[in-house]
């Protein structure tokens, strides 16, 4: 079983910058494909951003060119650098991983951007 846990989130105001976390634990070979997804409220779970194993990125088009998405295979960690932030960032902020199909959520963590 894997463990997830993000952190780095908070409240920032519009145009600023943050860096989430995520540590995955437990027993597993490779971190697999990692991502980072997010729910605004009354919103779907949405991908923002995700790595494979082979270090191929996939970033959504609405945070393209402000989000980057990067990997510490030695700390079984990614990150995710959020740049230019806008209030419609503001959400919970998953971290995801899947390998063969298993797939294993985080608890999420908070980002709020203020106007």
């Amino acid at each position: 079983q894997v463990q997830l846990v993000e952190s780095g989130g908070g409240l920032v105001q519009a145009g600023g910058s943050l860096r989430l976390s995520c540590v995955a634990s437990g027993s597993f070979f490779s971190l697999g494909t990692m991502g980072w997804y997010r729910q605004a409220p009354g919103k779907q779970r949405e991908l923002v951003a995700s790595i494979t194993r082979g270090g191929k990125e996939n970033i959504a088009g609405s945070v393209k060119g402000r989000f980057t998405i990067s990997r510490d295979i030695a700390k079984n960690s990614v990150y995710l650098q959020m740049n230019s932030l806008k209030p419609e960032d503001t959400a919970v902020y998953y971290c995801n991983r899947d390998s063969l199909g298993i797939v294993s959520w985080g608890r999420g963590t908070q980002v709020t951007v203020s106007s």
